[in-house]
């Protein structure tokens, strides 16, 4: 007899409908996260670390309401002349966008040890939520995943007064 088959009192069977599980991508200014010694910014010299992400995955579970995803991609970091090994703290984003829309938005400090030359790391972040609707995510839904390359704390202080100058 088949799974389908119907016997007296059995229950139908209900088919399973699989989500949408929106993809992982990465802006290309925010796949490296470089950082310099003071006072050295975009000299190769003065380069402490430099970390990259390479593959990504994502695994996406979801009740009525919620959609959960745990992005997961695995990462480098590599010691640049100027660079001591031990722990660093890298400023990771994870942004889930549906077009244009944002609809959520998460920064990670997440903590690696960089060794003598580099080392590789596992990124995880098994809590991102989103607004379930039936079928799963829109199709224009992704996860944007990056390293937040922002303006250093103060640095856009000088530049407005250097705007209000002149």
């Amino acid at each position: 007899m088949s799974a389908n088959a119907s016997s007296a009192g059995a229950q139908p069977v209900t088919p399973v409908v699989q989500a949408y599980c929106p993809q992982v991508v990465m802006l290309e200014q925010d796949a490296v996260y470089r950082v310099y010694a003071k006072g050295g910014q975009d000299d190769p010299t003065k380069l402490l670390y430099q970390a990259s992400f390479g593959d990504m995955t994502r695994q996406c579970t979801a009740n009525e309401t919620t959609m959960t995803i745990n992005v997961v991609a695995q990462g480098r970091i590599v010691q640049g002349p100027a660079g001591t090994p031990g722990p660093v703290t890298l400023p990771v984003t994870v942004d889930v966008v549906d077009g244009d829309n944002v609809i959520t938005s998460r920064k990670v400090a997440f903590p690696v040890t960089m060794e003598a030359g580099g080392s590789q790391f596992m990124f995880s972040n098994a809590d991102v939520q989103i607004p379930n609707a039936a079928g799963g995510a829109s199709r224009f839904t992704r996860v944007r995943l990056g390293f937040d390359n922002g303006p250093a704390k103060g640095s856009a202080k000088p530049a407005a007064k250097k705007l209000k100058r002149g």
